[in-house]
């Protein structure tokens, strides 16, 4: 039984003043009405109206029960809001992530996530250094592979290409290679990671198997951005994330390498920058953490067609 359509049924006939007028007002048949009156009475065990053909008016009982239960509908209704507002996401979010992904993927998309979950407060750890989700109390980070943990769980959610390139300057001086070996000739701008000191390696991939491409390098630093500079002031051939090389692309400051119409032999391209979400454990992907996940895949999706 639908108690609570059965007792709405009833408001409604009482603020209506008549069967005919609830009926109307609900789109249902007047005996459809009578009979949903017929079974809360028969639940209830007391007659809460007294109808004939021509009036209606409360019994006793009538208006002591329609005094209880008058605010019900609207309680539940309020109920209802209540338990979507307190299961939507909210809370503090602590995402962490590299300095550059930071400044140029996730500061621009921030903004419009927070504008579509307001109750998450977020904090912004970009950095690229060693990041410790439980001792700084990060709820995801977002790492490239050369970056993940055995201690945390990875998704990935995306890749952006990665673009070699240097400046028409360089390239008029040196002379412009054509294939990848031709790297070790030419003064390469090398990233180091400021955690282990590694050398991030330049792969690429030919006919479907994968290469390390041996480099000779230029400058070496350990900000993406900074070297995204020395390319441009002419330093050497840079590898830079799309989301980096493409202001520079665009007003011509930086030219693309290795692209197939440059190539006069197999095609090799950069492999992709492949991008992961991580968590300390399953059960650390609740509402906020999803919702952020979710729309960061999707802006990457978005940003790639």
């Amino acid at each position: 039984m639908d108690l609570l359509g059965l007792i709405k049924t009833f408001i409604r006939v009482v603020e209506n003043g008549s069967i005919a007028a609830a009926a109307r007002a609900q789109g249902m048949s007047p005996a459809a009405i009578s009979q949903s009156l017929t079974r809360l009475e028969t639940h209830l065990g007391v007659r809460l109206l007294s109808r004939t053909t021509r009036s209606m008016v409360l019994t006793e009982s009538g208006t002591r029960y329609f005094d209880k239960v008058r605010l019900i509908p609207h309680e539940v209704d309020l109920a209802a809001q209540a338990a979507a507002i307190a299961s939507a996401p909210q809370g503090p979010l602590c995402i962490a992530t590299t300095t550059a992904f930071g400044r140029h993927v996730l500061a621009p998309l921030l903004p419009s996530f927070k504008a579509t979950y307001p109750g998450i407060d977020i904090e912004l750890i970009s950095s690229d250094r060693r990041v410790d989700h439980r001792l700084e109390g990060v709820d995801v980070s977002i790492r490239i592979e050369a970056q993940l943990s055995d201690q945390l769980i990875a998704r990935p959610i995306g890749a952006f290409p990665f673009v070699v390139c240097a400046s028409p300057a360089y390239l008029e001086r040196a002379g412009t290679p054509e294939t990848p070996e031709a790297l070790e000739q030419h003064d390469c701008l090398v990233f180091r990671y400021p955690t282990d000191g590694r050398f991030l390696p330049w792969f690429f991939v030919r006919d479907g198997q994968r290469f390390e491409a041996r480099l000779r390098p230029g400058f070496v630093c350990d900000d993406i951005d900074t070297i995204a500079q020395l390319a441009v002031a002419a330093g050497g051939i840079a590898r830079l994330a799309s989301y980096v090389a493409q202001p520079w692309l665009d007003a011509g400051l930086l030219r693309p390498l290795f692209t197939p119409q440059e190539q006069t032999v197999a095609c090799a391209a950069p492999e992709p920058l492949n991008i992961f979400a991580c968590v300390t454990e399953r059960s650390a992907l609740n509402a906020k953490v999803r919702a952020f996940i979710d729309y960061l895949e999707q802006a990457i999706i978005d940003r790639q067609v």
